[in-house]
């Protein structure tokens, strides 16, 4: 057995942990990264970035199917999911190509392999020990299924999703969150018929409930099937496809079901138990600084409670780098992360919703402004329907903006930095808005909320 000494082991190399190891070789500390897999993790290899390339490819699929209303005159001959698949595992090659070349050029140590922490301060891979002033939890998440419902055969994850190797003619999708209605989206725009099925009251339900109600418009003007607020009860499936029956008794027949009811902290069996971390129903436990109930471990990323998203992962990242280095860096609640559904249409998000913002400041102390897309140049041109609602603190700052509509994932940079910087639409207002573009309705929004609308009433 051999050891090997760091400042810091980080135990998981997808988006935090290859964060916190980027930013802590910077900072001037020596890193060992540990990954049984691939660096770059979920998001890379399963996740963000293969998904998107999908949804781009969707996006293609239906400007082709309706050129004509642009005045182009295209013939749409079908998928080809070879090629499609081949697009898609090209840009992620990409990506890890030059996520190797970074960590390589930073000269930090990767150790390929299953690592378990056994100590406060050692992570054992194989057998190499690997000691660490400091140790950074960053394991990642897994697809979860309900309790009764096996994955296996025509019931499938996200993962599996990823792979097929044929478009399905009919999908049952259960989960109408983020993954399950990006995964309606492209697979209705390649032709299959859709249908999900929703325990809660809304799609989407994490986003502000006017904006849920648009995207159910929407899909439904998509003609993308959906049930809500009635709860799942089992699955068969045979030789010809799955048979989904709900508590009501109402069955949905499919090819197959996807099940998209979101993603589970990847902790079993790692030793942090063991070592003493506080744990809840698999996920560790930290304070707001990220750091564990033992001293010296800190964890990040989607074992901490709370939004499962890659950039909040680089983020906790950075930050625990920073925070070892002695920097105390700047605490962003979850609440001010952005938000982003990347289907057709796309929603984005931050800061508090009109209800939670009544909720935290009392119903006259809010004021929101919803501006229609309609009234946008590039909106129009680009064929999108939708809108941006800006709640602000009556003669205080904007605490939230909710959008709606095709590329509006594009506008979420300006309005966090708006929430985080606690800027009021007064501040915003005068600053120019470049035209045309979809930009212009987060100005549009803010200088209504400001007193002085310019094409808004």
């Amino acid at each position: 057995m051999s050891e090997q000494n760091f400042d810091l082991v980080v135990l998981g190399g997808g988006s935090g942990g290859y964060a916190a190891a980027l930013r802590a070789t910077e900072l001037g500390l020596s890193v060992a990264l540990v990954e049984k897999d691939k660096v770059g993790g979920t998001c890379l290899h399963r996740g963000c970035i293969p998904t998107k390339a999908l949804l781009h490819s969707a996006e293609v699929a239906d400007v082709s199917r309706e050129s004509e209303k642009y005045g182009v005159h295209t013939d749409f001959h079908g998928i080809d999911i070879a090629a499609v698949t081949s697009y898609r595992e090209g840009v992620v090659a990409s990506k890890y190509k030059g996520l190797q070349g970074l960590l390589k050029a930073r000269k930090i140590t990767t150790v390929e392999g299953e690592g378990r922490l056994t100590s406060p301060t050692t992570v054992q891979v194989g057998d190499v020990t690997l000691t660490g002033k400091n140790v950074v939890l960053a394991t990642g998440s897994y697809s979860r299924s309900l309790p009764g419902l096996e994955i296996g055969g025509r019931v499938i994850t996200s993962e599996q999703a990823l792979a097929l190797d044929h478009v399905p003619s009919r999908v049952a999708i259960l989960g109408g969150g983020v993954i399950g209605v990006e995964f309606a989206s492209v697979w209705k725009s390649f032709g299959a018929e859709v249908d999900i099925i929703e325990a809660l009251p809304h799609l989407v339900p994490n986003e502000e409930e006017s904006i849920s109600k648009q995207f159910e418009r929407a899909f439904r003007k998509r003609g993308i099937g959906f049930s809500l607020g009635v709860r799942f009860q089992g699955v068969t499936q045979s030789d010809d496809g799955v048979v989904v029956t709900l508590e009501d008794g109402k069955t949905f027949e499919a090819d197959i079901l996807l099940v998209a009811v979101g993603r589970g902290p990847s902790t079993a069996g790692l030793g942090y138990e063991e070592v003493g971390l506080t744990m809840d129903r698999g996920f560790v436990i930290t304070n707001e600084r990220l750091a564990t109930s033992v001293p010296g471990v800190y964890a990040v990323g989607d074992i901490v409670p709370g939004l499962q998203l890659a950039h909040r992962s680089f983020q906790h990242g950075i930050f625990v780098a920073e925070e070892i280095a002695g920097l105390s860096p700047q605490v962003i609640d979850d609440v001010n992360i952005p938000k982003v559904t990347y289907s057709d249409p796309e929603v984005a998000s931050v800061g508090l919703s009109e209800a939670k913002a009544v909720e935290k400041h009392g119903r006259d102390a809010v004021a929101t402004y919803d501006y229609n897309l309609a009234g946008n140049g590039k909106s129009h041109i680009i064929g999108t329907s939708g809108s941006v609602k800006v709640v602000r603190v009556v003669d205080g700052p904007v605490v939230g903006v909710h959008m709606i509509g095709a590329r509006v994932g594009e506008l979420i940079g300006e309005a966090q930095l708006t929430v985080n910087w606690e800027a009021y639409p007064e501040d915003v207002a005068p600053l120019v808005h470049a035209h045309p573009t979809q930009n212009e309705a987060l100005g549009e929004a803010m200088l209504a909320l400001a007193g002085k609308p310019l094409h808004a009433m």
